[in-house]
């Protein structure tokens, strides 16, 4: 097992856990930490249910089953949660919380292979499920270069999106980009504005691995469902790590805090607005300890949100 630091561990947890006999989902599972937490809350009754894309986390959590026969894992997204439920949960019962610690793991970072990082030389993968799909490198290979473009402005907030989609597109005329380091290179070489502390290629593969991954369509896709598996009081726990992940979960809790809205002047009671959820608590930050012993947590945002009808 690859050594990883679980960002916000005892706080969200806390906040998930609800009923100790309640059906619960680690929709991120990683290495467990979250999960293993969950397990030390629950009693006999409870259940819980681990889910990933990625293979090596498969195997992390098989083990987890093993130890503990209040857990299951599954390999796929959390988008899919309406269906994980029903095979899950005893009696068709719906889910106390469910967890999402979202982004990429330190162990995925960490191995040069995996192709995630623009610190370490390996393939050019960046898939959550190296199995499924399309590799960056593949994708880099065909993409137009309005679509590379489009893909770094959007979903990295790259401000020379356009410039750096033009370096990948006249550099694979020449030879395939199937490397990190190579990437890293050629983003480094054609970014005109370095960030003091930021190598220049950060929010392009931030935003390559995104997309790959579909992983903001994911989160919408999830947040669509989950209000209609969630029992009345479960909680829902997020832990983003930039600002297009939580912008799209603060919008979320937002709008369903505030219920439907009405034009003005259209006499309303409280109970038409269909209020759905509850704000537990403003954005959690990890503390300043937390953020010395692991800094990956510098950037975690947690929301928390009950569901109420």
């Amino acid at each position: 097992m690859t050594d990883h630091e679980t960002v916000l561990l005892d706080e969200a947890v806390a906040a998930l856990i609800t009923d100790a006999e309640g059906c619960y989902v680690d929709g991120t599972f990683g290495r467990g930490g979250h999960s293993r937490k969950i397990l030390t809350q629950l009693d006999k009754n409870g259940r819980l249910l681990g889910v990933d894309k990625d293979p090596q986390a498969i195997v992390e959590g098989k083990q987890l089953e093993q130890e503990d026969e209040r857990f299951s894992i599954v390999q796929g997204s959390f988008a899919d949660v309406d269906s994980y439920v029903k095979l899950h949960c005893d009696g068709g019962r719906k889910l106390n919380g469910v967890l999402l610690d979202l982004g990429v793991s330190s162990p995925q970072l960490d191995q040069a292979e995996r192709g995630f990082s623009f610190m370490r030389d390996g393939l050019l993968d960046m898939r959550m499920n190296p199995g499924v799909g399309q590799s960056a490198a593949e994708w880099l290979a065909v993409a137009s270069e309005s679509e590379i473009a489009r893909v770094l402005k959007d979903y990295g907030e790259e401000r020379y999106a356009k410039r750096l989609a033009n370096a990948v597109v006249s550099e694979r005329e020449e030879k395939p980009i199937n490397t990190t380091l190579h990437l890293a290179e050629l983003l480094k070489e054609a970014h005109p504005a370095w960030e003091k502390g930021k190598h220049p290629a950060t929010k392009s593969f931030q935003a390559i691995r995104i997309f790959i991954n579909n992983e903001l369509g994911d989160l919408n896709d999830f947040l669509d469902r989950i209000l209609d598996v969630l029992e009345v009081g479960g909680r829902l726990v997020v832990i983003s790590f930039h600002s297009l992940e939580d912008r799209i979960v603060k919008r979320f809790i937002k709008k369903h805090v505030r219920g439907d809205q009405f034009p003005m002047g259209v006499p309303v009671t409280v109970d038409q607005l269909n209020r759905r959820l509850k704000d537990i608590s403003k954005a959690v930050k990890a503390s300043s300890a937390e953020v010395d012993k692991n800094v990956r947590s510098r950037s975690a945002v947690m929301r928390v949100a009950e569901k109420i009808a």
